[in-house]
This record gives C-alpha cells, structure tokens and sequence, in this order.
C-alpha cells in the first residue's frame, strides 16, 4: 500500500522563496511533488485567513517562505508575516489542529539548495505528525470550533 502523501501549501515570497524555489529547480534538485507554491509579491502580503483557508480547504501542512530578516524588499513585510504566522498558530491551536502544521521559513534567493532542504523536513514533519496519531491533530473537541470556524475571528493584531 502506497503512503499518501501530504498536501502542503508553500506562499513564497517572489524575490527571495520562490527565486529559490526556481532554482532549486534550475539546480535539478529533487524535492517533495507535493508542495504547492503560491507565488506573494512579498510574505507581507499574506493575510492569517489565508493561511486559516488553507487548512479550511484540506491542507495537512502550510509553509510560508519569505526573505531572511533584514533583507525584505518592501522594508518589514516579513516581520508582518512572522506576526502573522504567529496569530495564525494560535487560532489553530483553538480549533484543535495542531500548530505545528504551519512554519515560517526565510530562505534567500540564492539558496534553492535551502528550499529544497527546507520543503523536504517540512514533508518529513507533516508525515510524521499524520503517523503519530497525533490527538491534537484535526478533530475540533464541539461544533463550536474547528477549521471551518477558523476563519471567522477577524485578528486584532496584524495589519
């Protein structure tokens, strides 16, 4: 019997993640087929109902990819996301998925070594949380919470 293979959601940032994504490519490196990139002019543009939908839309694991900090080509929009990522978290946790199912990476340009390598853990993480049986997985404790009701708390934190 064939393992199924998670379903991983990538935003990565156009400058830096997805330019290394693309090179990783170039580089004829393998990595996990099951990633699904989302290409954001910058992480800072991702908003946590983005991320929430994600896991709405039946996603077992969703990374974020940004540029490292310090180097965000609209000054802070990864410092935006990290808070982001953060609040996101949380509200998972709330609903009883695990938070584990959504990392930030910061991955340069230059480096699709590090996002193959990056992509690779990530699925290795997102398989071993599936196998474990991990009770703080999926299965919201009453109807009032859980992935569809994610998505209804508008953050107070990250604009």
């Amino acid at each position: 019997m064939q393992k199924k293979e998670p379903k991983i959601i990538a935003f990565c940032c156009h400058y830096c993640a997805f330019t290394a994504a693309d090179l990783a490519g170039t580089m004829r490196l393998q990595y996990p087929a099951n990633i699904n990139i989302v290409r954001l002019p910058c992480t800072g543009k991702v908003h946590v109902n983005m991320l929430l939908q994600a896991f709405v839309d039946e996603a077992d694991g969703v990374m974020v990819a940004g540029c490292e900090p310090g180097s965000c080509h609209f000054l802070e929009g990864n410092v935006r996301a990290v808070k982001r990522v953060a609040f996101a978290k949380e509200k998972l946790r709330e609903a009883g998925i695990n938070p584990e199912r959504l990392e930030m990476f910061h991955i340069p340009a230059s480096d699709g070594p590090l996002f193959a390598k990056s992509a690779e853990e990530f699925t290795h993480k997102i398989n071993q949380l599936e196998s474990s049986g991990n009770t703080e997985k999926d299965e919201p404790d009453s109807s009032e919470s859980g992935a569809g009701n994610i998505i209804k708390d508008k953050p107070q934190c990250c604009s």
